[in-house]
């Protein structure tokens, strides 16, 4: 058994589950709801219409970098661990695969299911967003939707390699929440944490470039500065600036090095997906099941 074959049969059997399509309908409604926000919410007010493409874009990229982790524990959280839980997981080893086939699949076929509902979502959030403006930019929303659901794969590799480490949901679950407090709800505070504590216990006057580096290792993070990197001009038309840490500002645009540039959240991301990968089927393939 391949792990194509595992994949497809994991992407059928979640597409079945109300869990999913609950999933999906919320994100749809977010992403319409969104969009209208966005778009017609300030006029409403009495405040000038403002409202560009790539202010959409970039509104809706708030809105995918907090649903994507959270959609991300829903779907994969039990992947491996709960089969281990079950027993199932023997059955499935005694067909003729192997253990990185089983891995494999199991990541592929939950990336798949992300970015099926995701991809659905932001389609809809667009699509309506582009009637109200009157405008749509096609190769910008190629862009956006791609890199997109490759961080959906890559959150789904995240949560899949967790999941690996265990053969109990409830620890499961707890690993899972305790990556999205740590590096999605709290990760704002450690770049000044990590400063704070390397200048001896005193915050400088001056921010030195390789705090926006730590900024950009959270996931959602290096997601958000990737699509900055790869639409600069929608992103200079609003403003839209990674480089910020604690609420201190860091300018990497006039900084010399490389990994204070807005493209090394691409490398960040890469490594959220080679990493957990890797460190996840090692802890799967030494389990004694």
């Amino acid at each position: 058994m391949t792990w194509l074959i595992i994949a497809k049969k994991d992407f059928r059997d979640a597409v079945q589950s109300r869990a999913l399509w609950a999933l999906v309908t919320v994100f749809v409604l977010l992403s319409v709801i969104s969009a209208y926000a966005y778009i017609e919410v300030p006029e409403m007010f009495g405040e000038p219409a403002g409202a560009t493409f790539g202010g959409l874009i970039f509104f809706i990229v708030g809105l995918t970098g907090l649903f994507v982790p959270i959609a991300a524990i829903v779907v994969c959280y039990k992947s491996l661990a709960g089969e281990r839980e079950l027993g199932s997981i023997k059955l499935l080893l005694s067909l003729p695969t192997t253990r990185l086939n089983v891995y494999t699949g199991k990541v592929v076929g939950r990336a798949a299911v992300l970015a099926f509902g995701l991809g659905i979502g932001l389609v809809i959030g667009l699509g309506f967003g582009s009637l109200l403006l009157g405008e749509i930019n096609v190769l910008s929303v190629l862009v956006f939707v791609l890199v997109t659901i490759a961080f959906a794969a890559i959150y789904a590799g995240i949560m899949v390699g967790l999941s690996a480490t265990t053969g109990s949901t409830s620890r499961a679950t707890t690993l899972a929440l305790g990556f999205f407090v740590v590096f999605e709800l709290f990760w704002d505070v450690v770049p000044m944490g990590v400063l704070y504590v390397t200048e001896g216990f005193s915050l400088p006057t001056e921010i030195p470039d390789w705090i926006f580096l730590v900024t950009q290792v959270s996931p959602s993070s290096a997601y958000f500065t990737s699509i900055v990197a790869l639409l600069p001009d929608l992103a200079d038309g609003v403003g839209a600036d990674p480089a910020q840490a604690g609420g201190v500002e860091v300018t990497p645009a006039e900084a010399d090095p490389f990994y204070v540039t807005p493209e090394v959240g691409i490398i960040v991301l890469v490594l959220w997906l080679i990493v957990p990968f890797a460190v996840g089927y090692y802890r799967f393939n030494s389990a004694d099941f």
